[in-house]
């Protein structure tokens, strides 16, 4: 099958959207399929205010548009709901071409963080977006209920995976880590205002917090948390290591709606601490994590969870699956016109 993909977010962009279109597309690759992925890189962009590594795509539908049309696309996804993911909306809806959309992350709730912006306005948005696509895919039934509340029942599922052969308990540890002194308390991911950091930072628990990855907050949590070590961004291999070197993995987020991390380090042997949010109540069970709306109480459950449990949970998460789903999930290009034909 031809799939067009357009999406907003793609590489050098660090994120779990990324991450997830990449290994899917690495995948359906891997089985024959071919993609052709829209993206900012292909088009002049500006960076997105307050977050320059984003950048947002000038795009017009038109051009959008016969991109897909010269690839003779047999379905259309469109992941992401900014400039380009408008633009391939604006395009599918004039043609009356049928398309999928996903809702990736908690945009109103992350707009709202960031600006001030009442969240519900957003969510005009996001009803307008989404409503006219075929279907939309959603990791996790808490996302599922989320969407359904805000008027958006058209939803399938679509899972997500982890490499087993990247992160697993069997492999080296970061004596650099190792080496800061016990329990160590590990976050994992941008370091953003929406990610809730500042909640991890703050808890009374002993031990050393350790952060990896980067961020525009990186430098505002560095000073007020100078007890804190802040490593950058890891990838691959000393990411794994970062894992397996720490006693729990800390994901104070409230509005993720999956959280890769967690079935990565849970991949390491590294249980999770978490609080009560879309993500770790559909990814997480008791044997493998804590969640608690204290963050201390689920950081010092987590601590006692037995890591050959967490490794062995991780494996029910593959690529190979979320593929199989994303592929299973998508509509057939064709007009509703042809369709009735």
């Amino acid at each position: 099958m031809r799939i067009a993909l357009v999406t907003d977010a793609w590489s050098p962009q660090v994120n779990g959207v990324v991450r997830t279109l990449t290994a899917v597309k690495r995948e359906l690759e891997a089985q024959g399929h071919d993609l052709l992925v829209v993206s900012p890189d292909r088009f002049a962009s500006l960076p997105c205010p307050s977050y320059p590594e984003i950048r947002l795509a000038l795009a017009r539908s038109g051009r959008v548009g016969r991109m897909i049309r010269a690839f003779d696309a047999e379905a259309i996804h469109i992941a992401t709901e900014g400039p380009l993911g408008l633009a391939a909306r604006r395009w599918c809806v004039g043609e009356g071409l049928r398309f999928t959309t996903a809702y990736h992350t908690q945009f109103p709730d992350y707009v709202a963080a960031r600006t001030g912006v009442n969240a519900e306005w957003i969510w005009r948005y996001i009803r307008w977006f989404h409503g006219p696509a075929d279907a939309i895919l959603t990791s996790t039934p808490s996302v599922d209920a989320v969407l359904r509340a805000h008027g958006l029942p058209h939803l399938r599922r679509w899972g997500r995976g982890v490499d087993l052969a990247t992160f697993s308990a069997d492999g080296p540890t970061d004596p650099a880590i190792t080496g800061l002194g016990g329990p160590i308390l590990l976050y994992v991911g941008r370091v953003a205002v929406e990610k809730n950091i500042e909640g991890f930072l703050a808890a009374r628990v002993p031990g050393t917090k350790v952060v990896v990855g980067d961020g525009p907050a990186r430098a505002m949590l560095a000073a007020r948390h100078p007890e804190a070590h802040f490593l950058g961004p890891r990838f691959g291999d000393a990411l794994a290591a970062a894992y397996r070197s720490a006693d729990a993995l800390v994901f104070p987020s409230r509005t993720d709606t999956f959280g890769l991390v967690m079935i990565e380090a849970l991949a390491c042997g590294t249980p999770v601490a978490a609080l009560p949010a879309p993500g770790p109540v559909d990814v997480l069970d008791p044997g493998v994590g804590a969640i608690d709306a204290n963050l201390d109480t689920a950081i010092a459950a987590a601590l006692t969870r037995d890591r050959a449990t967490c490794a062995a949970h991780a494996k029910r998460f593959t690529w190979e699956a979320s593929a199989g789903q994303f592929l299973y999930s998508l509509a057939p290009i064709r007009t509703v016109e042809a369709q009735a034909a």
